[in-house]
């Protein structure tokens, strides 16, 4: 069975992952048929680049991505352009659409990212709050035993 997934390579700490077509009984490393693009998480804005003609015809003959492979696929358009040719679209109405996926990835991506720096924010100041009181209860026990 063919399978599309990620390749490691890259320094140690620092990986760079090709996406492949390969028989899913060879080693992550191993072997692969055809290097379909590259994802490298390591840039502010993780790089991913992915052939869509051939990652489409992989598609088209049974090759299953794996979950990780599935999302990155997903990200750049592969499948909703795989999803719109399915559906008889011209080259044009297709471009078009997987430009506007592009730019709406984008945007949750930023969205996303705001939100999580808000929550890591609001975390930190639950606990110095809940640090404070914690200290407060303590200092009022130590003068309630007092007297």
């Amino acid at each position: 069975m063919v399978k599309i997934r990620l390749r490691r390579k890259g320094k140690k700490f620092y990986p760079v992952y090709d996406i492949v077509a390969v028989n899913s009984r060879n080693r992550r490393d191993g072997a692969f048929i055809e290097r379909l693009g590259y994802y490298d998480p390591n840039t502010k804005k993780s790089t991913i680049k992915i052939d869509h003609d051939r990652a489409i015809y992989w598609l088209n003959n049974g090759a299953k991505p794996t979950d990780t492979a599935s999302h990155l696929l997903s990200y750049d358009g592969v499948l909703l352009r795989r999803f719109l040719l399915g559906k008889g679209k011209d080259a044009v109405e297709i471009n078009s659409e997987v430009e506007k996926h592009r730019i709406v990835v984008a945007d949750r991506y930023e969205r996303r990212k705001k939100l999580r720096a808000e929550r890591i924010l609001r975390k930190i100041k639950e606990a110095k709050q809940k640090e404070e009181e914690d200290a407060k209860a303590k200092a009022e026990s130590q003068t309630n035993t007092e007297t």
